[in-house]
């Protein structure tokens, strides 16, 4: 691979990742219905606005379930992993297999978020445990929901919260199943933002 393609596929990857992850917090944070009035709540509405405007009256949201946005993180995903394959020469790639492909990168990155989300509480939960900056504020709103069954079934001993623990297994599980399902379709490294 030439320094240029490297280049080209080195910035879609960053910034498609960059848009992607915009567009996959403003999912769950809808379905989840955070917090819109917070000040990330915001820009993230005003980040993905414009471009899911069209596909909305399509695609309307029900409930809480925003499909627009959904959609249109499928429809990223699709164009970098053919613009990276364009760009390293492999052409036009089969459109099951990069709609396969992107929803495998999707589920991957949402499994990132939790996992990732899932650290920072655990650390900010010692380290400043009362603070209520917003993106403290919203990255409970968005772990607190997935963690508490895992507290229904494991209650704390003596104060003590083991339920991250079993949070951090069943993401490792269905990271598992992601992989497998990512080899069952061919999917290449490094062509596929989320993963």
């Amino acid at each position: 691979m030439d320094t240029f393609a490297q280049a080209a596929t080195y910035l879609i990857q960053t910034l498609g990742s960059l848009y992607l992850g915009v567009l996959v917090l403003r999912f769950l944070l809808q379905y989840l219905r955070a917090d819109f009035q917070n000040p990330i709540s915001q820009f993230l509405i005003r980040a993905t606005h414009t471009p899911t405007r069209p596909i909305r009256k399509l695609l309307p949201t029900y409930r809480s379930f925003d499909g627009a946005t959904l959609l249109l993180a499928v429809l990223l995903q699709w164009l970098v992993i053919q613009l990276t394959a364009s760009i390293n020469g492999a052409g036009l790639v089969n459109i099951a297999y990069v709609l396969a492909w992107a929803v495998i990168g999707i589920l991957s990155l949402i499994l990132n978020i939790y996992l990732y989300g899932l650290l920072a509480v655990i650390i900010l939960s010692w380290v400043a445990p009362h603070a209520n900056h917003p993106a403290i504020i919203l990255l409970h709103q968005l772990i607190e929901p997935a963690m508490a069954p895992f507290r229904r079934l494991i209650p704390p001993i003596g104060g003590l919260d083991l339920s991250p623990i079993f949070m951090f297994l069943v993401i490792n599980l269905i990271r598992i199943f992601i992989l497998s399902g990512a080899s069952a379709v061919r999917l290449p490294s490094g062509i596929v933002p989320g993963i």
